[in-house]
């Protein structure tokens, strides 16, 4: 078993952030830290407990590089929409210029997706065409799993960043990876070592400029 970082559980929880710059991309992850892991995630609820979730954990470098490439291509066109949140400003200096961080590791990630070690895609058995109605039921039974993941990789030294620019080529990247057709993704963890060890709490909003007790 891989050692575990003596995190107590609010500190796991308000220490696990997206990890991007500080990815090493240079050191091995074991398959076996991965797959541990994994075991982790799996204890994460899902609806009436079916438990549809798959995980594709990419190691091959060709499989990686033109993943990477779907990512950039995906990324450099959400960029470049207009909608790309992290570069409107907003008036809060401070704000702007932690939005303008993201924005540039962002973009670090893009062009190095390909080079990750490990790439992990979570998915979900489901009909083909997705639901026209409201689907938090349907993801709910994949994204607490997934967050699971990042937190038990966090307490054994590994980093990831939830990402889903991916899903614009979802069709090719499941071509590639031989995902069948009633599997759908719904996120993909880049995972590796990670550099230094100053991860903290980020800010953010006042809670009560978000908080409803007993109606908006």
């Amino acid at each position: 078993m891989s050692d575990v970082l003596p995190l107590g559980p609010d500190e796991l929880l308000t220490t696990t952030r997206s990890v991007r710059k500080r990815l090493d991309l240079g050191r091995d992850v074991p398959l076996e830290v991965v797959r541990e892991s994994l075991e982790v995630a799996l204890q994460a609820p899902s609806g009436s407990n079916q438990q549809g979730w798959h995980w594709l954990v990419v190691t091959d470098p060709e499989k990686r590089a033109a993943i990477g490439e779907y990512y950039r291509q995906a990324f450099t066109a959400y960029r470049n929409s207009g909608a790309y949140p992290t570069t409107k400003p907003t008036g809060d200096t401070d704000r702007d210029a932690t939005q303008g961080r993201v924005a540039d590791s962002a973009q670090y990630l893009a062009d190095r997706m390909g080079e990750v070690p490990v790439l992990v895609i979570g998915a979900l058995q489901a009909s083909a065409e997705l639901p026209a109605a409201n689907q938090s039921g349907m993801w709910g039974s994949l994204l607490p799993a997934a967050w699971s993941l990042q937190l038990a990789l966090r307490a054994r030294g590994l980093g990831s960043a939830w990402t889903t620019l991916h899903l614009q080529y979802e069709k090719e990247i499941s071509a590639l990876l031989g995902v069948p057709d009633d599997v759908r993704q719904g996120v993909l963890l880049p995972v590796a070592y990670y550099t230094g060890d100053t991860f903290k709490p980020a800010k953010r909003q006042p809670l009560d400029t978000v908080l409803h007790v007993d109606g908006w």
